[in-house]
């Protein structure tokens, strides 16, 4: 067993490798590599691939492309323009008007496509023409795009909750029913920011339009039946028990596909977009997870877990001074790495630490994922930033990064209410699965 001062050696070049530039599969794959040269010899070595094979044959790991296709007919199915008219109609009184159409329309998404950047560039391309010559603050519309799009890794089905679950041997669907409470408060403390700008200045919201007739706004109501069906077949055979997460992946395809068959959109040239866009997706998610699933390995053959665990407990430190380290750790960690590449990359090294202080694998999967949430919009890398920027096409980036501002506060205002009151992420994984 190696000492936790070379494991700590190992993390930082690990970090400045990723820091470099360098492509997230390779760096990990590198450090296991050399890990296995220096400590374990040529077993260990060629030992790689039995697991990429185990990691890629993970039945779990099914799910990721089950649940990017499922985005994908989302998008080509003709659905988000619906229903972001039909929650405009609702969500517009509001003072911010329009701006928490964004928020609930990202919400909405978040929920049957479980990946930030599709929801970013989904309601992006939906949501800015809205704002044309109506007077809102562009910084605050950009905001409110960029930082709702961040629930899509929250609110279930989500991608990082996957791998995050395959990595720690976490239940995936605890992790579900863990993410859904936090996923709509944030959507509320979103929301209670749109507010509270918008009445402290009103210039930040456009002038107050009338609303629909209440007939009209009934009718399209449901145009939101097609991503709640969806939600309730995907989440509901989970929580009742019916199927696996992967299993309820597989189901949501098919209703999916049913539902772009009724809207008149499915054909051979919208499914061949579809495939080509989730291989696309998933190969570059499988070669990330199966490098990590080699390190794993590697850190755990050297003993880098064991000695980690051991000297945080020689040292005492409590579960709350450990995730105020953290939440520092992944909030600087975040501004030079990618949200997925900074989940997979730390989990082999900072999950036996959470584990040996006592905290609750389901509870730090959600903070963790609040922590990747907070990952997407913080500069100089933040990638919502860079996808809002990308369709709005023109001006500086740095409107879109001022607009995020307000709401990274409240993200960090929800890690605290986490910690102080944990059961908002435990409470509904025990009702549905204890």
């Amino acid at each position: 067993m190696i000492d936790a001062g070379t494991a700590f050696a190992g993390f930082v070049l690990l970090v400045a490798f990723m820091a470099l530039g360098l492509h997230i599969a390779f760096v990990m794959f590198a450090i296991a590599m050399l890990g296995s040269v220096l400590f374990l010899g040529m077993p260990a070595v060629m030992n790689f691939g039995n697991q990429f094979w185990g990691a890629t044959n993970n039945f779990v790991l099914v799910a990721i492309p089950l649940f990017v296709l499922l985005g994908e007919i989302l998008v080509r199915g003709g659905f988000t323009d619906r229903m972001y008219k039909a929650l405009s109609d609702w969500l517009s009184p509001m003072p911010g008007g329009l701006l928490h159409t964004n928020i609930g329309a990202s919400a909405m998404f978040a929920a049957v496509s479980g990946s930030s950047v599709a929801t970013a560039a989904t309601i992006g391309t939906v949501a800015l023409p809205s704002f044309r010559n109506r007077g809102y603050d562009e910084r605050l519309v950009l905001g409110t795009i960029a930082a709702g799009a961040t629930l899509g890794i929250l609110i279930p089905p989500s991608i990082n909750m996957i791998i995050y679950g395959a990595m720690t041997n976490t239940s995936v669907g605890r992790l579900y029913a863990a993410g859904v409470v936090p996923g709509l408060v944030l959507t509320g403390l979103f929301m209670l920011v749109v507010i509270v700008l918008c009445k402290w200045r009103p210039a930040f919201a456009g002038p107050v339009e009338p609303p629909a007739p209440l007939r009209v706004r009934l009718a399209r109501l449901v145009d939101l039946l097609p991503p709640l069906t969806i939600f309730a077949a995907v989440m509901g055979t989970i929580y009742l028990g019916w199927a696996t997460p992967t299993e309820s992946a597989a189901i949501g395809v098919v209703v999916a596909l049913g539902l772009a068959a009724a809207n008149g959109k499915l054909g051979f040239r919208m499914l061949h977009e579809s495939f080509v866009s989730t291989v696309s997706i998933t190969a570059m998610i499988m070669l990330i997870a199966a490098s990590a699933f080699y390190l794993n390995f590697v850190l755990g053959l050297m003993g880098v877990p064991q000695a980690l665990a051991n000297y945080v407990k020689e040292i005492g430190a409590s579960p709350g001074a450990l995730i105020a380290i953290l939440t520092v750790f992944y909030l600087i960690l975040g501004c030079f790495l990618d949200a997925l590449a900074m989940v997979i990359g730390t989990i082999p090294i900072v999950f036996p630490l959470v584990v040996a202080v006592g905290i609750d694998p389901v509870w730090f999967g959600i903070f963790l994922v609040v922590m990747a949430e907070l990952a997407l919009i913080t500069p100089p890398v933040g990638m919502n930033l860079y996808v809002v920027q990308g369709i709005r096409g023109e001006g500086e980036i740095t409107d879109v990064i001022v607009g995020t501002l307000p709401f990274l506060l409240m993200m960090l205002l929800l890690v605290w209410l986490l910690w102080i009151w944990p059961d908002m992420a435990l409470w509904l994984p025990r009702q549905s699965f204890d």
